[in-house]
């Protein structure tokens, strides 16, 4: 099972550096191709000036696009407070991860219940805390980082941009297009003619004949 606390990496700039009494400030996202399907989710972390401190990008496995939001959420939570800080500012383009946390909205969902309670756990540690929602564009550099997750846990080269990674999963490019396979269904089952087998993580459509 995939920790929701990941271990972090290392500091950009030397610890001594590290002002706890500073904001901290955190741009975390967090997807899944396909709704439950390869998931991850990645933050950029920096100081009230704009200098980068840690970059976080982890692979969930198959999970919701939800769940890695407040995996996002709760990795940067975990940096925060192993490295001492008290006072952190969290911006996310998840509207409805903004809104639970706030209290805004109820979490109806019984797999986003107990991250919601970690996370509430995690920010009674912390002396000051605000999440903020953000358009998606102005979140850039943590949905490169949640999608190149994606793409390591997946095989696949890192494609850098953000929208593209989500909106093509395979490239444009028809000679590296995944073949056409021949099969049939049964009893809502997908049966694969001839030897072949699919590679984990691969998306199906499936087009009649």
């Amino acid at each position: 099972m995939t920790s929701l606390f990941p271990e972090p990496t290392q500091p950009r700039v030397p610890p001594t550096r590290l002002n706890p009494e500073k904001w901290l400030i955190a741009h975390c996202d967090g997807g899944a191709r396909g709704n439950p399907g390869p998931a991850g989710y990645g933050a950029v972390l920096e100081t009230e000036a704009g200098e980068v401190l840690a970059e976080l990008s982890e692979f969930l496995g198959v999970r919701t696009n939800n769940f890695a939001e407040y995996s996002g959420l709760l990795g940067v939570l975990a940096w925060a407070l192993e490295h001492g800080y008290r006072r952190l500012r969290v911006v996310s383009d998840s509207e409805l991860m903004v809104k639970q946390i706030q209290g805004r909205f109820k979490v109806n969902s019984p797999d986003l219940k107990p991250l919601w309670t970690e996370a509430r756990a995690r920010i009674g540690e912390l002396e000051e805390f605000q999440i903020t929602h953000a358009l998606r564009h102005k979140n850039k550099e943590a949905d490169r980082l949640a999608n190149a997750a994606m793409d390591r846990g997946m095989g696949r080269t890192p494609s850098g941009a953000k929208s593209e990674a989500k909106a093509t999963p395979y490239p444009k490019d028809a000679s590296s297009a995944p073949p056409m396979l021949r099969g049939f269904i049964r009893d809502g089952v997908v049966h694969i003619l001839g030897e072949r087998k699919l590679p984990e993580g691969v998306f199906v459509k499936i087009v009649p004949e």
